[in-house]
């Protein structure tokens, strides 16, 4: 999957990952390289989380814009509690972050610091280290 701003059409043409592309055996293309690694930050929602969240939500979504503006995140989204586009009053059960920090504990750092955090939206946030195999 392209990491950058532009979203080439493919990935080999995408100029922060195409020199790290492998084909295996079964030919399905793999990322290797010295970059940064991916990881992934869940963060689980406080009960009646909506008000905390629609209070930080524009500090939150800036964190993500500067990842997106540095080439960094992958993905990120809310996980809504209801199987639905726009949960309503249900809410959210949580959010997921797929970014590259340079290491697990930077991805912890950047986490901890998050508006959701700090508002009690989340009531924690959990990090793991992720690889990506298939777009």
């Amino acid at each position: 999957m392209c990491l950058c701003n532009d979203r080439p059409k493919n990935e080999r043409e995408c100029p922060l990952i195409s020199d790290s592309l492998v084909t295996d055996a079964y030919n399905i293309v793999f990322r290797y390289s010295s970059d940064p690694m991916l990881y992934m930050i869940l963060g689980r929602d406080a009960e009646d989380s909506l008000e905390r969240r629609a209070t930080a939500r524009e500090p939150h979504l800036a964190r993500l814009r500067a990842l997106v503006d540095e080439g960094r995140l992958l993905v990120a989204g809310p996980l809504p509690a209801i199987d639905a586009e726009d949960p309503g009053p249900a809410g959210f059960d949580g959010s997921l972050v797929v970014a590259q920090f340079a290491s697990l504990e930077a991805a912890r750092a950047w986490a901890s610091a998050d508006p959701y955090i700090q508002a009690g939206a989340w009531t924690e946030a959990e990090v793991k280290p992720f690889k990506a195999v298939l777009p």
